[in-house]
């Protein structure tokens, strides 16, 4: 049954938020004040949707024990408790709060004026409890700032995704409309955003807010859009319980809800993109088949970027026998744009399926409708060929060049996080390498980047390495493989001399011809700037 009702979301004014807020933080209820209440294992056990350990650590009567137990544990506490930390009366004329039965009543035994409000009886007592009636997730901003996080009731504990944080798992048997909390998905893409200053910028399809909340950080203003009101309701209370700006709110699909509007510097989109038979839960399946909604938004994007704005999402994409990958989501980039797509993780049809039948709970269920629509999921990819998924990212960069890069890749290996500069440094220097001729490379002065180590390969007490290594301890960590020129090359790119002049002191100290090695080592330094060794020195 859907659940898109906002009847019975909070509805707080701008000072009652702002005294809820601040007497969240008086509590230390934010991410770090969590940590160091529950220990490592039991926050690290919400991740995995465990609640044992952390209803362990909250058993005392402290601000930020009751402060858990109501809004992450979801779980009733005595009004009196409460009230010791929140202004009770107000957070449950909001409507943040709602009347419980008292701790050790069953609602069985509740009578029916148990379910109303205090408003509509008689005021709460000592003796009373009270439940959230959303989920509050604390959540760190990546500058240390305090937010929180609102989503519905089950959604804030055991957010994070599966390999590569791509997979965003929901509660057992969510409701069509379900808003989920911080998940795997959403911070992955909040690590890639390009910290950008912009004068617009556009969260697609924004969930609880988080996309949006990170974009207010740098954008003047920030339009958030979803299909599901109930979700648009839920990104107002993220960003005003967390002091950002109120982003302009417009429901509806994909680029619809904006298509008369000026151009956006920065788009994100955390779309709903499992590739699914229908569309059962709104928060993951775009009703389009196979992958064409993600197609959809990074064919789309490009009419709505200013010149040199960035749009990045997180994606699935089918893999169909007789086609590679890479070409079939390059061919989704409109021209005039580059692009950076980066495949973060595979899982065959069957693993893909079990995943979001699992999900949505379908494996709780009865075993013969879960057989149903098992089968169901294979007789879709059946139909069009598809023998796996890849899960990842796009970056899109509006350049209006004429031969535009665009580059896909796989890469399963641990990156560090945030990543948002590294994505920003490489579409510069994509920029830098299609207006740079070979000959002006060489006059040009390089810098090696930071934290890059030569591994030297070979057999143990041989005169010389079969191969050296460079390998990145920064950003995606790469490797790459160099012959000698390439290594010392690269060992002394300090920003001092050009490179022409440090190819031609290789050449002396090796014996070899400078002229010939000028005229084969621009591919290499081409290679070694586009993965991000080499950065180009501004004159």
């Amino acid at each position: 049954m859907a659940r898109v009702s906002t009847d019975a979301l909070p509805e707080p004014t701008t000072e009652s938020t702002r005294r809820l807020r601040e007497a969240l933080t008086a509590a230390g209820f934010t991410a770090d004040g969590l940590l160091d209440l529950l220990g490592a294992p039991a926050y690290a056990a919400l991740a995995r949707g465990e609640t044992v350990p952390a209803l362990r650590a909250t058993r005392g009567e402290g601000p930020l024990e009751t402060l858990t137990r109501l809004f992450l544990l979801q779980q009733a506490v005595p009004y009196r408790s409460a009230r010791a930390v929140l202004k009770v009366d107000e957070a449950l004329a909001d409507r943040w709060l709602e009347r419980a039965p008292t701790p050790g009543t069953s609602r069985e035994a509740r009578s029916p004026q148990d379910t109303q409000t205090p408003q509509e009886t008689h005021g709460p007592t000592p003796e009373d409890a009270v439940r959230a009636t959303v989920d509050v997730r604390p959540y760190s901003g990546p500058e240390g700032q305090d937010w929180w996080v609102v989503s519905d009731r089950g959604c804030a504990v055991g957010g994070v995704g599966g390999v590569g944080g791509l997979r965003e798992p929901g509660p057992g048997s969510p409701g069509e409309g379900v808003v989920l909390g911080v998940g795997g998905a959403s911070t992955t893409l909040a690590g890639i955003m390009v910290p950008t200053p912009a004068a617009r910028a556009l969260d697609l399809g924004t969930g609880s807010g988080i996309q949006a909340l990170h974009a207010d950080r740098f954008a003047a203003h920030v339009t958030a859009t979803d299909v599901n009101p109930r979700a648009l309701h839920f990104a107002r209370l993220t960003l005003a319980l967390s002091g950002a700006a109120e982003p302009e709110l417009r429901a509806g699909s994909l680029f619809e809800p904006v298509a008369d509007e000026e151009p956006y510097d920065l788009i994100v989109s955390n779309p709903p993109f499992v590739i699914s038979p229908g569309a059962r839960l709104t928060y993951r399946d775009g009703g389009m088949a196979g992958d064409d909604l993600c197609a959809a938004l990074v064919q789309q994007a490009a009419r709505h970027l200013v010149p040199g704005g960035y749009c990045q999402l997180l994606a699935n994409w089918e893999h169909r026998e007789g086609t590679d990958w890479r070409e079939r989501v390059s061919a989704w980039v409109p021209p005039g744009c580059d692009a950076w797509i980066v495949q973060r993780e595979v899982q065959d049809v069957t693993q893909y399926a079990e995943l979001w039948l699992r999900d949505a709970g379908d494996h709780q269920g009865d075993p013969e409708a879960y057989a149903a629509r098992y089968d169901a999921w294979l007789d879709e990819f059946a139909a069009r060929g598809t023998k796996a998924v890849g899960f990842g990212w796009v970056t899109l960069r509006r350049t209006d060049a004429e031969r535009p890069s665009v580059l896909a890749e796989e890469w399963s290996h641990p990156v560090e996080q945030p990543l948002g500069e590294v994505i920003r440094a490489h579409f510069e220097r994509q920029d830098f390498l299609r207006r740079t001729h070979d000959g002006a490379l060489l006059e040009h002065r390089f810098l090696l980047a930071d934290e890059v180590v030569q591994e030297q390969v070979g057999a143990p007490g041989a005169e010389d390495p079969e191969y050296v290594v460079l390998r990145q301890n920064r950003g995606m960590r790469r490797a790459t493989t160099v012959d000698t020129v390439g290594a010392g090359f690269a060992g002394v790119c300090d920003g001092t001399l050009s490179a022409g002049r440090i190819l031609d002191a290789i050449g002396q100290l090796l014996g070899e011809d400078p002229a010939e090695l000028r005229a084969r080592t621009p591919e290499s330094i081409r290679l070694l700037v586009e993965q991000g060794f080499l950065t180009p020195v501004a004159d």
